[in-house]
């Protein structure tokens, strides 16, 4: 896996008039995992989304080595396509081997059902498979226990140690504890505006 640094400078977010959160700093060096914790709207999946390149912080700086793998609540799978062909067009992409990890996650059996008619736990696990075939150091989870159910959590959660446990990343945001030893987390609350005097 290549090296993989993840760091945050005094990071601000926006939302229309309403700033979301600031002066939020953090490094995340090789093997090391993040929990980003908050209520809803605080500023989860924005921060997520900064930390992927999707959008821009309102303030501060972002330090990136090693290529970052985002799983958000849309798994970017063609809804009209069998579950195989879906996978298979973003391994053509990633330069993976097609259904190499679909038996580890338990999506073997449903390859040839479209992914309109996957449960939301199925299509989890598919965008897990992607996840795992891009190779990416770094992985930005966006809520990546909903819809799973226990044995389904326990795997992800044994994924990702391993991932961090090879010298990923790992930045997690989610309601639901996420079983990883040494993980730190980082209260949003902590960084929103009535918090700092802004």
């Amino acid at each position: 896996m290549q090296e993989a640094q993840l760091s945050a400078d005094n990071l601000a977010c926006r939302k229309g008039d309403r700033l979301l959160f600031a002066r939020l700093s953090f490094a995340l060096r090789p093997g090391e995992a993040l929990q980003v914790a908050g209520t809803n709207g605080i500023g989860k999946s924005s921060l997520l989304r900064i930390l992927a390149g999707l959008a821009r912080p309102f303030e501060g700086t972002l330090e990136r080595t090693g290529a970052v793998a985002l799983l958000d609540e849309r798994p970017a799978l063609d809804e009209h396509r069998p579950l195989r062909q879906a996978l298979a067009f973003w391994c053509r992409i990633d330069g993976c081997a097609p259904d190499t990890h679909t038996a580890l996650l338990g999506i073997d059996g449903l390859a040839e059902v479209p992914v309109r008619y996957l449960s939301t736990g199925q299509r989890k696990r598919a965008a897990f498979a992607r996840l795992i075939d891009q190779k990416a150091p770094i992985w930005l989870l966006d809520e990546p226990l909903n819809g799973l159910d226990a044995d389904a959590v326990e795997l992800v959660e044994e994924l990702t140690r391993d991932h961090c446990a090879n010298g990923g990343i790992a930045v997690i945001a989610s309601h639901q504890p996420f079983r990883l030893d040494g993980t730190r987390v980082l209260a949003l609350k902590d960084f929103a505006a009535d918090e700092i005097g802004e």
